[in-house]
C-alpha cells in the first residue's frame, strides 16, 4: 500500500509501465478531470482495468435497447416508516437508504456512501431513470455526517443536488478516487483523492482506496477519465468493506483482503445485472456477490443497488430472491448476508 503523499511526490513522473507494458509518456491535457503520470491502470487519458473488460460500446448498447423488454417495476412502493439513526453510535450500525446510498455508523463517526435524495439518477432533473421508494432516512433527520465515501462518478453514485446540500446542512469531508475531485469542485466540499492502493488515516478509520472492475462517465466524451474504486475502512472491533460498483472479474475485487484483518461488514453490489451479455463485465450478480463475500472473509454482508431505481432488465425483487437462493446453494447462512431495503436497519453482530 502506499499513501497519497507518495502518488504527489510521483505525479509528475513520466515513463511508467502502460498495461501493454511499454514504457509510455504522460499526455497531458486531454483528460478533463485528472492530470497524473501513467500507471498500471492509467494510460495518460484515460483508466482501465487491469487484464479486465473495457466497458461495451454504442451498438452493443442499443442492441440491449431494442432487445427483450426490461421486467416492469411497481411505480411506487410506499415508505411505512423512515428510520431514525442515533447521532453516534460507537459499535457498527449500517441503515439503508437507497440504491448504493447507505449510512455507517461507527466508531462514533458517521459515514454516507455514494448519497443520493434527488428524485431522478440523471443529467436532467424532469427525465432519467426515477426512484421507486423514497430514502430510507429523511435528509431533515440525518445525525452529524463527517464522511462521504464516493466510488465513482456514474449519476446513480455522484448526485450533486444531494452533494451539494450536505455541503450546507453538514459540510463532511469526502474521499473519493482520482479526478472526481474535479467533477464535485463546485460542490466547495473538502475533498480527499486516492488512487488504487493508498491509505489515509480519518480520525479512528484507517480508509484504504481498492481496486475493483468498472468504469466512469458523466456524458459521452468523459468515458473512463475518473477512476472507480472500493473502500475499506478499518478500526478496532473489524473492518468494513464497500464496493459501489463491480463486476466479479475472476474474483479479483476480492482477493488479497486479508491482509486488513478481520473483516465485520462487506457492502456489495447485487442487482443491475441483466442481462448478462452486456451487464456481466461491470455488475456481478448474486451469486457473485455470495461468491465474493465467501472469499473476502467477511462475517456479514449487506446487499445493495437493488430495488430502488431500475437501471436494468430485472425485476424489483429478483436480486434479493436470488440473493436468498445463492446463499442456500452456497451453505450460507441466510442471517450473515441480508438484501437491506430502504429504512432497514442491522446493527452489524461483534466478531
Amino acid at each position: 500500500m502506499k499513501r497519497r503523499t507518495l502518488l504527489r511526490t510521483a505525479a509528475g513522473l513520466a515513463g511508467v509501465t502502460a498495461a501493454g507494458g511499454a514504457a509510455t509518456a504522460v499526455r497531458r491535457g486531454r483528460n478533463r478531470y485528472y492530470d497524473g503520470p501513467v500507471s498500471d491502470h492509467f494510460d495518460g487519458v484515460r483508466f482501465f482495468n487491469p487484464g479486465g473488460s473495457a466497458p461495451k460500446g454504442f451498438s452493443d448498447l442499443m442492441r440491449w435497447r431494442f432487445g427483450p423488454k426490461p421486467t416492469e417495476w411497481p411505480a411506487s412502493i410506499p415508505m411505512i416508516r423512515p428510520a431514525r439513526p442515533a447521532e453516534r453510535v460507537q459499535d457498527l450500525t449500517i441503515t439503508m437508504v437507497g440504491h448504493a446510498t447507505l449510512l455507517i455508523q461507527m466508531q462514533g463517526l458517521n459515514i454516507l456512501t455514494d448519497p443520493v435524495w434527488s428524485e431522478r439518477v440523471s443529467p436532467v432533473s424532469f427525465a432519467g431513470p426515477r426512484r421507486v421508494i423514497a430514502p430510507g432516512i429523511a435528509f431533515t433527520d440525518l445525525p452529524p455526517i463527517d464522511l462521504i465515501l464516493l466510488s465513482h462518478c456514474h449519476y446513480d453514485h455522484l448526485d450533486l443536488p444531494t452533494l451539494q446540500r450536505l455541503k450546507a446542512a453538514h459540510d463532511p469531508q469526502v474521499i473519493t478516487p482520482l479526478g472526481n475531485d474535479a467533477i464535485i469542485a463546485g460542490t466547495g466540499l473538502r475533498t480527499e483523492v486516492m488512487d488504487w492502493g493508498d491509505d489515509i488515516p480519518f480520525g479512528p478509520l484507517g480508509v484504504h482506496c481498492l481496486p475493483c472492475h468498472h468504469w466512469s462517465a458523466r456524458g459521452v466524451t468523459d468515458r473512463s477519465m475518473a477512476l472507480w474504486a472500493a473502500f475499506m475502512l478499518t478500526a478496532p472491533g473489524g473492518a468494513v468493506h464497500f464496493i459501489g460498483d463491480t463486476g466479479f472479474d475472476q474474483g479479483r475485487p476480492y482477493q488479497g483482503l486479508g491482509r486488513f484483518g478481520p473483516i465485520r461488514a462487506a457492502i456489495l453490489p447485487i442487482g443491475a445485472y441483466d442481462p448478462r451479455w452486456f451487464m456481466a463485465d461491470q455488475h456481478q450478480n448474486p451469486d457473485e456477490a455470495v461468491q465474493g463475500f465467501l472469499a473476502s472473509g467477511a462475517a456479514h454482508g449487506v446487499g445493495h443497488h437493488w430495488g430502488t431505481i431500475q437501471l436494468t432488465n430485472e425485476g424489483r425483487d429478483e436480486p434479493r430472491d436470488r440473493l436468498a437462493e445463492m446463499l442456500d446453494r452456497h451453505s450460507v447462512d441466510l442471517s450473515r448476508f441480508r438484501a437491506m431495503e430502504p429504512a432497514e436497519v442491522w446493527q452489524i453482530p461483534a466478531l
